[in-house]
């Protein structure tokens, strides 16, 4: 029987499967609910001509489109996880708490980056409320309806944040990753009839090579995704009483892309956050914040200086998230401490100089991919013009990484299941 057909005859499965499909569903339905006063055609000019704003109208799946109270997605959150991972390489307090404090400390760690998205999800809501009021997409707020808007935005992005941990805890994929397919997905039908309407035969040879471009992305990222390399790792003889444990070979696989898409994401919150920081500094000085819009949308507005500073945000990000997650001392002291080593290299320091050196040496090809894939449609535009290829890089990238790590999910519970059944 196919594999996608057992998921359905294994209840648990199923019922996860279900009940993420239900928290997807209410996301989807709170994203339609919008604000009050909205001019919808400045609306639509305006993530028109702003491909920052583009992004993060797909990232909050669609709820910025018709500005509601989902309108800043999992941003806040993102921009706290950042926050909090930064921390990790200046406070020993925070480094402990990641790395050695256990499940214990990661579960804090969660925690405070959650206590932290609240404030941070109220600082970018009044910052994006006063960009849109200086657009003339919302109308001058009062005080109270002001604040009131912001409180409902703020209510939504934690919302969302408890959507994305709820799904999570049913290890059928990240919960943030998966709001962020969802949003993609939903965005479809209206990319391809936008698509459609600016099509022109004169340009028939440019929608074809963009196509087989979609394809050789889809086949790039199933490639380096699944891409590994193979440590081999053998485990020492040991003699306890009248047996002998150990003398196997194993290996340690290391990933050509283990931070995912999150590098693309992360690059995406940093290039958005100078823009709702120059709305924030309008409570202190109306003047500096206009002077300082004004430098930040004509600097990333050109395309060339925007796509340089977009790829090498995605490359820093990559080799940054990587160092975060793969920490190559603690491998090396469990190694040790298991009696495993990897041939022709000493255990302890030696170890970790190789293991680091290797994975820095793989994860380049990852984190080039991962750049040049995040702005190929950047350069495509530059060359056709056409804006509708705008975002098809990014969105290919998340949607496959993250439809891989569903189906290795999904998979993996289901082994576990078949081992189960051995009597």
């Amino acid at each position: 029987m196919p594999k996608f057909l057992q998921v359905f005859k294994v209840p648990e499965i199923r019922n996860k499967i279900l009940i993420v499909a239900g928290l997807l569903i209410a996301f989807r339905l709170l994203a339609t609910i919008p604000i009050p006063g909205i001019d919808v055609i400045r609306l639509k000019g305006l993530l028109a001509d702003n491909q920052l704003l583009g992004f993060l109208n797909i990232f909050s799946g669609g709820g910025l489109s018709n500005l509601s109270i989902m309108m800043l997605g999992v941003g806040p959150y993102i921009t706290g996880t950042i926050i909090m991972q930064l921390l990790t390489m200046v406070s020993s307090r925070m480094k402990q708490l990641y790395y050695e404090e256990g499940a214990t400390g990661r579960a804090k760690f969660n925690r405070i980056s959650r206590y932290l998205t609240v404030p941070l999800a109220f600082l970018q809501g009044y910052g994006f409320l006063n960009l849109l009021k200086n657009q003339g997409v919302l109308p001058s707020l009062g005080g109270f309806d002001l604040f009131q808007n912001i409180l409902l935005i703020t209510a939504g992005s934690i919302i969302l944040m408890w959507i994305g941990e709820i799904i999570s805890e049913q290890k059928i994929g990240n919960g943030i990753s998966l709001i962020i397919f969802a949003g993609i997905i939903s965005r479809i039908p209206t990319s391809i009839e936008n698509l459609a309407l600016s099509y022109t035969p004169d340009l028939l040879t440019t929608y074809i090579a963009f196509i087989l471009l979609a394809i050789l992305i889809i086949a790039g990222v199933v490639y380096i995704s699944e891409g590994e390399r193979k440590v081999p790792v053998t485990y020492a003889k040991r003699v306890r009483g009248n047996k002998i444990y150990g003398g196997a070979t194993s290996y340690l696989p290391l990933k050509v892309n283990q931070a995912g898409v999150i590098p693309i994401i992360f690059a995406i919150s940093i290039l958005l956050f100078p823009q709702f920081f120059a709305q924030i500094i309008s409570i202190f000085s109306k003047s500096t914040s206009i002077a300082w819009q004004t430098a930040i949308t004509g600097f990333l507005n050109n395309q060339v200086i925007y796509t340089v500073l977009y790829f090498f945000l995605v490359f820093i990000f990559t080799y940054f998230y990587t160092a975060i997650t793969f920490n190559p001392e603690e491998i090396s002291k469990n190694l040790q401490q298991s009696g495993g080593f990897v041939p022709g290299i000493r255990p302890g320091e030696p170890t970790t100089a190789f293991l680091k050196s290797t994975t820095g040496r793989i994860t380049l090809f990852g984190a080039l991919f991962l750049g040049i894939v995040a702005i190929l449609p950047n350069i495509l535009q530059i060359f056709t013009g056409v804006q509708s290829f705008t975002l098809g890089g990014t969105a290919l990238l998340i949607v496959v990484s993250v439809a891989l790590e569903i189906a290795r999910q999904i998979h993996s519970q289901l082994v576990i299941r078949e081992y189960e059944g051995i009597e």
